[in-house]
């Protein structure tokens, strides 16, 4: 069994004046906060296996909240601020939370929902009143330590139940590997509503007794401005595609920084390629889900392979399937399946759900994959992303790799839409780079020489944007309801 969250805590804040976040709060500080927070929660009626939804504006107090429940036993459900009261609404309906803490301008509208609801900042004076100790009640490994729902961008959300073993086993091998310590600084400028930002970074610090600077959003200059000051940096592709926008970034002042991670989406080969060219760096990509926090990674000590999400993680075992649930061999593409102490407890309150989704004790993720000859896994697309054209399978993540090659690409999304001939037809959605002009027939023939005939998009759509989640994820699902139309008659 791995270390508590909060027992890391309480070992990091018996060192006097150990830095927490940079100019700021110490371990010590974060420590006497979270007790007032955690008796304000009591004092308020909240008890071991309540919810309380968190839906504010990022900042250091929303850190503190989660910890705090972990302390009082009180499952933490962060809400993504960009949501409206009506989206805001799934949730508290689903999960039925007994507070929620919004910011100020929010509160009314989720009260006007039948919700009690109290302002971040009554919360924070509510718990200055507060004395500083907290006995913390027993708790058990697979509590449920938190509730997250997934990003929904195919039928309603649903609430993934995190226990306290799954973060804390993921933190101590994310540690490990990433070869964390106490002298090392994070830059933080992820949301904290998702996996990401909210387990990865701040319990990879934790655990370590590092500090990070902490960042409200990611804005470039800023970041930028923040590097020499740092050690570490997490991010999501957007962070890196809009840092090489940036003149400043160059080796110079990247030279104190000794990781750059990336993950929450896939990273393109061209990226990587750029931001080792410029800084002299190779980003570390992993993967991981909600479900089942971290999964795999490039090696701190090793090659990291652009276009891979590298090798289990400690303790994970990570497995590819066919068809019939049968095992494949290595190089073989087919569903990844994922077992260890990183796998969520089940659906919130959909149990049959939870079971169609674990074939033995092993999660399906509903991604689909390979392993190379080294052992390094590649992400091939979601499952209900793979294209039957014709018979035939294609796998986006393919096509995309060859797109994303083309001069003059800046971002590429393949779907499969109905095609009366065919079934479906690969499509390609691109965005250009600025000031380049990309014509369908070339980026077409382009392909000929690098993809099987039935794998070349059948039409090239070039868009402004892609529609992305919060995450920077192409939803996939948005582009294939938009141009579902593109082969009907007439």
């Amino acid at each position: 069994m791995s270390a508590d969250v909060i027992t890391s805590l309480k070992q990091m804040a018996a060192t006097p004046g150990r830095t927490w976040i940079v100019g700021g709060a110490s371990y010590g500080d974060l420590l006497a906060e979270t007790g007032r927070l955690a008796n304000a929660l009591v004092s308020l009626g909240l008890r071991p296996g309540d919810r309380l939804l968190v839906q504010v504006e990022k900042c250091e107090a929303v850190l503190s909240l989660y910890l705090a429940c972990l302390r009082a036993g009180v499952i933490f459900l962060p809400v993504n601020p960009g949501y409206t009261v009506s989206e805001t609404a799934h949730f508290l309906t689903d999960a039925e939370p007994a507070l929620a803490v919004t910011d100020p301008a929010r509160a009314e509208g989720l009260a006007a929902l039948g919700a009690r609801v109290m302002a971040l900042p009554d919360l924070l004076a509510q718990a200055k009143e507060q004395s500083s100790d907290f006995t913390d009640p027993m708790h058990r490994p697979d509590d449920v330590a938190a509730i997250l729902y997934t990003s929904g961008t195919t039928g309603r959300s649903k609430g993934v139940m995190l226990t306290r073993e799954n973060l804390a086993s993921n933190a101590e091998a994310l540690v490990g590997l990433w070869r964390f310590s106490e002298t090392d600084v994070l830059l933080h400028a992820l949301p904290v509503f998702h996996t990401h930002g909210l387990f990865v970074a701040t319990n990879c610090v934790l655990y370590s007794g590092a500090s990070m600077i902490f960042h409200p959003a990611f804005q470039p200059a800023a970041v930028l401005a923040a590097l020499p000051k740092a050690t570490v940096m997490m991010g999501v592709p957007t962070f890196y595609t809009r840092l090489l926008a940036e003149p400043g970034l160059t080796r110079d002042a990247t030279a104190h920084v000794r990781l750059f991670i990336s993950g929450s989406a896939p990273l393109s080969p061209a990226t990587h390629a750029e931001w080792s060219e410029r800084t002299g760096h190779a980003i570390l990509e992993r993967y991981g889900m909600t479900e089942t926090n971290m999964i795999t990674s490039n090696p701190h000590d090793g090659a990291r392979r652009a276009g891979t999400v590298g090798m289990p993680l400690p303790g994970v075992e990570v497995r590819i399937t066919g068809p019939d649930g049968g095992e494949l061999p290595q190089g073989e593409a087919g569903a990844i399946e994922v077992r260890g102490p990183n796998v969520f407890k089940g659906y919130w309150r959909l149990p049959e759900k939870t079971a169609e989704e674990f074939r033995e004790g092993w999660f399906i993720t509903g991604d689909m994959g390979a392993f190379d000859a080294e052992g390094y896994l590649s992400i091939l697309g979601r499952a209900k992303d793979l294209v039957i054209t014709g018979g035939l399978n294609v796998y986006p993540a393919e096509v995309e790799a060859a797109l994303d090659e083309l001069p003059g690409v800046a971002a590429s999304a393949v779907i499969g839409v109905p095609h009366p001939d065919f079934g479906e037809a690969v499509v390609a959605c691109l965005v250009a780079t600025k000031g380049t002009v990309l014509d369908e027939g070339l980026v077409r023939d382009a392909l000929r020489d690098r993809l099987a005939a039935f794998k070349i998009p059948k039409r090239v759509l070039v868009l402004e944007d892609l529609p992305r989640n919060a995450m920077g994820k192409v939803q996939k699902a948005e582009l294939r309801r938009v141009h579902a139309g593109l082969f009907a008659a007439g």
